[in-house]
């Protein structure tokens, strides 16, 4: 947020409230923001995950928010909402992302048996 707040107050909002502009103050065009995404990633990645499809486009981002709010345990209703998916999309996508799960699970089922 810290580093929001200092753009907004270095550069404004544009006309109509947009985050980000364009030179004229207009609307980025899509091609700016994929150049920009693809040497965000050689900074930031190593080669080899350069070369692999890791965050090859900016919406990759959202997939890896969701499967990482799931494998912390949030959730499906929470992350559905958050997300703007139905419960059954949710898992229909996103059931493959769930990792070690099954060790938390079975203490859960084990806990619930016990009492």
């Amino acid at each position: 947020m810290k580093i929001l707040r200092q753009h907004i107050e270095e550069f404004g909002l544009g006309p109509d409230g947009r985050l980000f502009q364009s030179e004229r103050g207009g609307v980025v065009a899509s091609t700016a923001y994929t150049e920009v995404w693809q040497e965000a990633r050689k900074l930031a990645l190593t080669p080899s995950q350069v070369a692999s499809p890791l965050a090859k486009r900016p919406y990759d981002l959202r997939h890896a928010a969701v499967s990482l709010w799931l494998n912390a345990g949030v959730s499906a209703p929470e992350v559905a909402e958050r997300a703007g998916h139905s419960v059954d999309v949710l898992l229909r996508v996103y059931a493959k992302c769930i990792d070690g799960q099954q060790e938390i699970a079975n203490r859960r089922i084990a806990d619930a048996l016990a009492a």
